[in-house]
């Protein structure tokens, strides 16, 4: 079964919209642990526009799963990590004022960059993912750098519209799994993933985990967290 990782910033981004205590990230990450999340992913972002450094530490103490921490690689960045020590680190690009990322890491341009950064983590112990677009030379490039798996950027996918362009997409990220696993690199996959659209995605070959967070957040707003959840473990086990 594909794994899930629940991204849960926009619980802390509806915390932060009035400046309080609720709702609780970590407690939000514990409740899908218990639903059955196989991992939490948080983005500490430069400006803190959601998640805290104090919400990745409790995390740390808290989870019992996969810790999933997307972060840029920048040097404050890296020493966070170093020090809190996610079992995973994805490497994202990020541009201030930004409403999310827009793409994958441009990992062909500054390769010598990522092998310094990637080889800091893995002397600590941490596994290292970097958010790709579905290209081959970037999924070559990341094999390159020392990377243990990439994510797939699937935001172009869930945003096509016609049955030809869905088409296409999707078969784009289906070769390109199939490159990154002969490389011997762990495939996940992320963006704009919801109920709707997972279903194809679950059945791409090799695929080993998906992350959600936007898309349970808000459909958590009417049906429940739980809810929420369940729905998408149901179609990850639908597609074995």
């Amino acid at each position: 079964m594909v794994k899930l990782s629940v991204n849960v910033d926009h619980v802390a981004t509806l915390r932060e919209a009035r400046g309080g205590v609720e709702p609780d990230p970590v407690t939000a990450a514990l409740l899908c642990e218990i639903i059955g999340a196989h991992g939490i992913t948080v983005h500490l972002r430069s400006d803190r526009r959601h998640i805290k450094e104090r919400d990745l530490k409790l995390l740390r103490a808290a989870i019992k799963t996969e810790l999933n921490l997307e972060m840029a690689t920048t040097e404050e960045m890296i020493k966070i990590a170093l020090e809190v020590k996610p079992d995973q680190c994805t490497l994202v690009p990020e541009r201030p004022g930004e409403l999310t990322t827009e793409g994958g890491l441009d990992v062909i341009n500054q390769k010598e960059h990522l092998r310094d950064v990637i080889k800091r983590l893995h002397e600590a112990g941490i596994k290292v993912s970097i958010f790709v677009d579905p290209q081959e030379d970037q999924i070559k490039a990341a094999k390159e750098v020392g990377a243990d798996r990439i994510e797939l950027h699937t935001g172009i996918y869930a945003r096509a519209k016609t049955a030809e362009e869905i088409s296409k997409e999707l078969e784009k990220l289906r070769k390109c799994a199939e490159l990154a696993h002969e490389l011997g690199l762990e495939v996940n996959a992320g963006h704009d993933l919801n109920f709707r659209n997972l279903p194809p995605v679950a059945k791409i070959p090799h695929l080993r985990e998906v992350s959600i967070g936007h898309s349970i957040v808000a459909r958590a707003v009417f049906i429940g967290l739980k809810s929420a959840v369940k729905e998408i473990l149901d179609i990850l086990e639908k597609a074995e």
